[in-house]
């Protein structure tokens, strides 16, 4: 065990106390936010109650892509070929193979638990340490699993939608659920010293904003509405296993899209 994980454990706990409390006062604090609405002002949004603050943090971390981000992961696209770059996303793909275990043994799903060790040990041994994801090739697609859907999974609710610094668009549910899968379940990083885990890390992230580069040609309206139902809805597919009949997030001309990075 690290000690950066160590002392991620440590900070972990009050988080995940706070976040409890945040969820179970959720509903009363939207209402509270939607209670009284001024007349001729707009009806809040239930599922947004926050949204003047959540479009602030929105700006905010737009920003800080735009100038930051975003560029390195052009630059990274420009001189990554194409089959390194699959290799490297495979390879943290692999990594989330634990995290995807763990959950679907806390969901009571034995078949989703076998296909996750499956494909990491095939992934592992057979695709150089994940670089090729072999298990695909197998009938073993992913499925992905984590905390958030875990809780979803035993009756918690997701709690109001929120725009958070750095991270981008979650609710107390899915913070939860970072919360526990990067700090509180076991995890391949736990084995990986600093400063090799932070260099890892920032790789990760620039790979994932990289992948997220084409989706961006899908984007249209109002930004901050289309990021939100593409995040909102691709949690509801996930707690829901894909089944997902009806769209309960979009309404008017808003524009949409599930976005599997999400």
């Amino acid at each position: 065990m690290t000690h950066y994980s160590s002392w991620g454990r440590l900070f972990a706990m009050p988080l995940m106390a706070i976040l409890v409390i945040v969820m179970s006062a959720g509903p009363a604090v939207a209402q509270e936010a939607q209670e009284p609405v001024r007349e001729g002002s707009a009806a809040v949004n239930p599922q947004d109650p926050y949204e003047n603050w959540n479009r602030k943090v929105y700006r905010f971390n737009d920003t800080i892509d735009r100038w930051a981000l975003k560029p390195v992961a052009q630059t990274y696209r420009t001189f990554t070929p194409d089959f390194i770059d699959r290799a490297i996303t495979n390879f943290f793909n692999n990594l989330s193979e634990v995290r995807n275990f763990t959950n679907s043994i806390l969901q009571l799903k034995g078949e989703s638990a076998v296909v996750a060790a499956g494909r990491f040990t095939y992934n592992t041994v057979f695709g150089l340490g994940g670089l090729i994801d072999v298990a695909t090739a197998f009938d073993l697609p992913e499925r992905p699993e984590d905390f958030g859907q875990t809780l979803g999974y035993w009756g918690v609710g997701s709690g109001p939608y929120l725009m958070l610094p750095f991270l981008g668009p979650s609710n107390p549910r899915h913070l939860s659920g970072l919360g526990a899968d990067g700090f509180v379940f076991p995890s391949l990083w736990d084995e990986v010293h600093s400063p090799e885990s932070y260099y890892g890390r920032a790789l990760q992230i620039v790979d994932k904003r990289a992948d997220l580069i084409p989706a961006e040609g899908f984007i249209s309206g109002d930004t901050y509405i289309f990021v939100r139902n593409a995040f909102l809805q691709r949690r509801e597919y996930l707690i829901n296993d894909g089944k997902v009949t009806r769209d309960p997030f979009a309404s008017g001309n808003d524009e949409d899209l599930m976005l599997d990075d999400f």
